[in-house]
């Protein structure tokens, strides 16, 4: 990581140069703004390069990829337009690795598998999977680890293969074996705050200049509801409600 906070010690940022900015996103912030006029992570973003190199003018940051709202972890902008442009073309090549966890509702019966599945958008807002070809269906592929279970719930790592909308929700709960938190897809109980218990800790990108691989891990969340989470006084907090409070609300959001 970079030493360097988002306006907040709990608010990290792993990696910024010229061409890419690598951060954190807390469970319950939008990455990009939308008709709520809420805040952003892509507005947060802006303002704190504004306000550290005392730019004049627009501030230009370009969005790759989105996690949902109710999903906390690393997220990569791109600093130039071209930055950008070759880093969105390595999410749709497949070249991007990305790592999550996740807390399942029920236990898993194979401590490791694949899960492979048709995944079919059905509106603006949920997915579902199909048996049959559409014209809108993509086939969604992951694989995923048993790490722990804790009376009914499992905690699994999660390589994604592809980038469907809310594949790994739509996956897991296909199976039987919702993600805590997520009632749109078939948990039995909300979260406090609305959270998902989804976590994307890790993603290796190639540099859009340099051509090197980039690996950036997130250390876990404070509060990640999983008993004896391994946090310190570094980790990020895992709700943005909880990390709103803390930041001053005085941020301009002119960039």
């Amino acid at each position: 990581m970079t030493g360097k906070q988002m306006f907040h010690p709990s608010w990290p940022i792993f990696y910024e140069d010229n061409h890419l900015f690598v951060l954190y996103k807390p469970a319950g912030l939008l990455v990009q703004g939308d008709r709520t006029n809420e805040p952003s992570l892509l507005e947060f973003g802006k303002a704190w390069l504004k306000e550290q190199y005392h730019k004049p003018g627009r501030v230009f940051l370009g969005l790759v990829h989105r996690l949902d709202r109710p999903v906390a972890g690393v997220i990569v902008f791109g600093r130039t337009s071209k930055a950008a442009g070759r880093l969105s073309e390595q999410f749709r090549s497949g070249k991007i690795r990305k790592t999550y966890l996740a807390i399942l509702e029920g236990h898993l019966t194979q401590p490791s598998g694949r899960l492979i599945d048709l995944i079919e958008k059905q509106n603006d807002r949920s997915s579902r999977i199909v048996q049959c070809s559409t014209a809108t269906s993509r086939e969604g592929r992951l694989s995923y680890r048993l790490i722990d279970t804790a009376r009914s719930r499992s905690l699994v790592e999660i390589y994604l293969e592809t980038g469907r909308r809310h594949q790994i929700r739509v996956q897991f709960s296909h199976i039987g074996l919702p993600l805590v938190g997520d009632l749109r897809y078939g948990a039995s109980a909300p979260l406090p705050q609305g959270q998902i218990a989804l976590f994307a800790r890790k993603i290796t990108v190639e540099h859009p200049t340099r051509r090197i691989a980039l690996e950036f891990q997130c250390p876990m969340p404070q509060g990640w509801p999983w008993p004896n989470s391994e946090t310190d006084l570094c980790s990020p907090v895992w709700n943005w409600a909880d990390l709103a409070s803390l930041v001053s609300p005085t941020i301009p959001f002119n960039a």
